[in-house]
């Protein structure tokens, strides 16, 4: 839901637009889901900037299921380069095929890992976090240009819901990847 603000500052009007997401308060987070891809589409509808758009859409997540860690990596020349995110320090760069991002950036494939600690190879940017996510991003060259990675402090945190909702997410990221030039 998108709100138009006017406001008086001295003398002069300035108009201000706020967003703002709704979800419903509730554990099934298919429904969470449901609400919020069409939502995340209208936000990030007619903004080209793609790194501006991708930090709300961390803030969004992050804001409505309370994960511990939900960013994006995004590939600059041979590694996955740290881009917006929310939650504790991360890892700057991942090689391709390390970690779970760099896994699901080489496999081009959605990764979920019930326990990270029994990942091979896993990288620990926190001690924290107890499984994961990670679903590739694709230009429209189809090739990978990124990945979001979503980290909770939970063991077998992720199922099939999720990634589905963040596969739609990211489906709303990959249309706008025409009118955005990827320069990295």
């Amino acid at each position: 839901m998108l709100k138009g603000l006017r406001r008086d500052f001295c003398g002069d009007i300035i108009n201000l637009v706020a967003e703002s997401i709704a979800f419903s308060k509730t554990s099934d987070r298919r429904v969470i889901y449901d609400e919020l891809v069409p939502q995340i589409g209208a936000l990030i509808e007619g903004e080209e900037d793609l790194i501006a758009n991708l930090a709300n859409i961390a803030a969004v997540l992050k804001e409505a299921f309370g994960f511990f860690w939900v960013g994006f990596y995004l590939k600059k020349g041979e590694q996955l380069v740290l881009g917006p995110f929310q939650g504790p320090l991360a890892c700057t760069r991942i090689n391709f095929g390390e970690g779970v991002c760099g896994h699901a950036y080489s496999t081009k494939e959605t990764i979920i890992v019930p326990n990270v600690d029994e990942f091979p190879g896993h990288i620990a940017c926190s001690s924290a976090a107890r499984s994961e996510i990670v679903v590739p991003m694709f230009g429209n060259n189809g090739e990978v240009f990124g990945v979001l990675d979503v980290d909770s402090d939970r063991l077998d945190d992720f199922s099939e819901a999720d990634s589905a909702g963040l596969g739609g997410i990211v489906s709303a990221i990959e249309k706008m990847i025409p009118k955005a030039p990827l320069n990295m």
